[in-house]
Formats: structure tokens, sequence, C-alpha cells
């Protein structure tokens, strides 16, 4: 066993990462600024990255890349519901906003097909550029926006560069930190680049999957059960407002 950590231990990590900020969200709604609450989503911010980064891992190991965005684009179906639930944001999208209208595994989903569409020897060099840009455009809606899409191109493309893999990452995010700063809370905008917490973490990854071989499957299970429980937390705690921007 190689030393380091393997990727059923970092998924563990960001589980636990967004179960914390996803509980906050429904427990303290709105962007609050108690240092405890900004502490807590700081330790949240380690999820999505490390989400990107598999990714585009499993962009590169699989053997089906069909079968793994089909299996990505019902899982976003899934959780649109399961996310909209906990938060308090309408199912139908746009009826109040243009962000957080769906959960970032809809954009986790387009970040693969940017990945396929980018390495497809079919598709032409001079079309590449304008197909990522409709991609974007279809994520904006999502958690984490286009953002995330982004982050899983640039992750994926610089694959055994770890430098340049993180500091793309880290424009793409400061970006999104761009938005929040203008648009929507400036705290919050701050708290957006604590994403930067994550690279220690995937630096030490070690490449190896690790020997439980369920770690997908309970990603796939945990991730809309815990956005229903923070759900019934949201109404019981609150009754049916919006905990965050979107709803």
């Amino acid at each position: 066993m190689k030393k380091g950590l393997n990727s059923n231990q970092l998924k563990l990590i960001a589980i636990a990462a967004m179960t914390v900020d996803h509980l906050v969200c429904v427990i303290m709604p709105g962007y609050q600024t108690q240092w405890w609450v900004i502490a807590l989503h700081i330790i949240g911010r380690l999820t999505a990255p490390i989400m990107w980064f598999f990714v585009a891992e499993g962009f590169h190991y699989t053997r089906n890349v069909k079968k793994y965005a089909l299996r990505l684009l019902l899982f976003a179906i899934v959780s649109h519901f399961a996310y909209n639930f906990a938060f308090g944001i309408p199912f139908l999208p746009f009826q109040t906003t243009v962000f957080n209208q769906t959960s970032v595994i809809w954009s986790l989903f387009w970040g693969l097909i940017a990945l396929v569409m980018l390495n497809s020897p079919v598709i032409s060099e001079k079309l590449k550029t304008p197909l990522l840009l409709l991609i974007c455009a279809v994520s904006f809606c999502s958690d984490w926006s286009c953002i995330a899409v982004l982050a899983i191109v640039f992750i994926g493309t610089n694959r055994g560069n770890f430098k340049k893999q993180m500091g793309m990452m880290m424009l793409c995010v400061s970006w999104y930190a761009l938005v929040y700063f203008f648009f929507i809370n400036k705290v919050y905008a701050v708290i957006q680049l604590f994403v930067c917490l994550s690279i220690p973490l995937l630096k030490q990854y070690n490449g190896e999957r690790g020997s439980w071989k369920g770690m997908k499957w309970l990603f796939y299970l945990y991730y809309p059960l815990h956005l229903v429980l923070c759900g019934l937390i949201r109404l019981a705690l609150h009754g049916n407002i919006t905990t965050m921007i979107g709803g």
C-alpha cells in the first residue's frame, strides 16, 4: 500500500465536509457571519474540489465513458429534487433567480461531457471552444455554476501537472468569488477561496482506489438522502423558507 490518501479516503473527507456545510445551511439559514458558522462553511469548501478532481480521474480511468456519463446524468436528475427540497428552492427552475437552481451534480455531468468533447478526435478543433461555452451556459444555473465545469476541464487536461491543475482550479474559483462579491455576499465570497485547503489533501492522493469497491455507490445514495434529511430539518426548524440564494 502506498503512502498518502487513496480515493476512498478523500471521498470520505468530502462527504463529511459536505454534510457539515449543508447542515449549517439549513440550521443557520442565510449568510450569517458568526465565527463558528463561517468556520463550518470553510470546512465545507473541501468538498467541491475533491468532487471535481475525481470526475477528471474517473474520465481517465473509466472503461465505458457513456455509462459513466449516463450514471451522472441520472444522479443529477434525482439530486435536483433532493437539493431543491433541502434548501427551499422551487423544483421548476428560474422562478426566482439564475443562481443555485439545481445541485452541483448537474455541473459534474457537464464537466465530464466537456472532457469527452475536448478529447474527441471526431469533433473539429474550431468547434470545441464554442461547444465549451455552450456547456458553460447550460451549467451556469447549478451550485458552483460553470466554474465546476471549467475546474474539471483544467484538472483533466493538465493531468500529471498537479501545480498547474491546482493553479487553474484556484483561478476558476477566484472568478466565482468575484461573482459572489458583487452579486451575493462579500463575506461568503472570501469563504469560497478556502477551497485552497483541499490542495494539501489532493497532493496526498496516491493514485489508489482503496480496498472497498462500494464507495461510488455509497456517494450516489448518501448525497440525495442527506439532502432529504436537510430538507426535513429545514421544515422542522423554520418552516417552508429558503435558506440560500436560489429560492
